[in-house]
């Protein structure tokens, strides 16, 4: 059976990809390599034993992304998780994040319904919820207004989606992240964004193996325990997990409804100095870090309630913070050392 994973050889992508493989699906990826590097498939070939088949190009750009599914009109599901992702930069640069994320996405839509496949899993994010008005946040929070251009592309397209089914067949998953981090246990895999990171854990492992000569945490003064921010953090793995589990949902026609949404998160809340604590104590290593001012589109706390996931996918984040920031320096240290 196989499925498209568009932005297949990123960070959630490709552990996506490990996850369908071993559990038998044939994959092909569309990436346009903006923010990942190709030599990631050769990295899921030797997990898996099987290299997937990898087409680059933008799905921007909507001839190549209609050819594609011409020639590919066997593809019983797609996994859509090509977006442009850093708050801060859709915040210095809206228009870029708008044009991206949304015309990939009605691209991959028209070609879906001419195509009649009728499966997808779109990667949302609880941005969606903005800042909550009391976490853990459920799946029946209010949606908010976005914090960010990046937020807002996320609302939108649940929109578009939303549309676009009273007047398909296509049905529809939206799994709503909430902070993933760590690698996969081979090491072979893991967050490697291009240029300086945007997120908080690679940004803590590039500093504590030397590339980074400091890390920045983004405000103190939240209110918050310590005064830093609180997210929740789930292991990538975990987070590909689900994907399997959703794409099996669909297939074999368990939905409830054409469009489902389930949170993907642990319901634990740590704040930033919590993540730093956590990866002092499993590297060994004191970070060098400063406290500078908040980061225009953060969110001051937010946390998942994950128990419709857990209730309806039988699906549950299992790794533990301390899990997490090990698997991340692992990989780390791995991809460094072959440098």
């Amino acid at each position: 059976m196989k499925i498209l994973v568009t932005g297949g050889t990123g960070y959630i992508g490709s552990h996506t990809v490990v996850e369908l493989q071993q559990q038998g699906f044939e994959v092909v990826i569309v990436d346009n390599l903006s923010n990942s590097q190709a030599s990631v498939v050769d990295a899921i070939g030797r997990i898996t034993g099987k290299r997937p088949s990898l087409e680059v190009f933008d799905l921007v750009d909507r001839d190549k992304t209609d050819d594609f599914f011409r020639r590919h009109n066997d593809i019983q599901g797609v996994i859509h998780f090509a977006a442009y992702k850093a708050v801060g930069e859709s915040v210095a640069n809206p228009l870029l994040y708008y044009r991206n994320n949304l015309v990939s996405l009605m691209n991959i839509l028209e070609s879906m319904a001419t195509y009649q496949i009728e499966n997808l899993v779109f990667s949302s994010s609880c941005t969606v919820y903005g800042q909550p008005d009391e976490p853990p946040v459920s799946e029946t929070a209010p949606i908010k207004k976005a914090e960010s251009p990046y937020g807002n592309t996320k609302q939108i397209s649940e929109e578009i989606i939303q549309d676009t089914l009273k007047s398909t067949s296509l049905k529809a998953i939206a799994l709503r992240y909430f902070n993933p981090i760590g690698a996969h246990e081979s090491a072979l895999i893991g967050e490697l964004p291009l240029g300086i990171p945007n997120n908080l854990v690679p940004f803590i492992t590039q500093t504590a193996i030397g590339i980074r000569q400091q890390l920045s945490v983004f405000g103190d003064d939240y209110n918050t325990p310590d005064g830093t921010a609180i997210r929740d953090y789930i292991h990538v793995v975990d987070l590909a997990k689900a994907h399997v589990v959703a794409v099996k949902r669909m297939i074999e026609n368990r939905m409830k409804h054409h469009f489902e949404v389930f949170n993907l998160g642990t319901g634990n809340g740590y704040s930033v100095l919590d993540v730093i604590k956590s990866f002092e104590k499993v590297s060994g290593r004191k970070l060098n870090y400063v406290i500078v001012g908040r980061r225009p589109g953060d969110v001051e706390k937010v946390w998942a309630d994950p128990s419709l996931s857990n209730r309806e996918l039988g699906w549950k984040a299992l790794k533990n913070l301390d899990e997490m920031n090990a698997s991340a320096w692992k990989w780390e240290q791995y991809y460094r050392s072959k440098e």
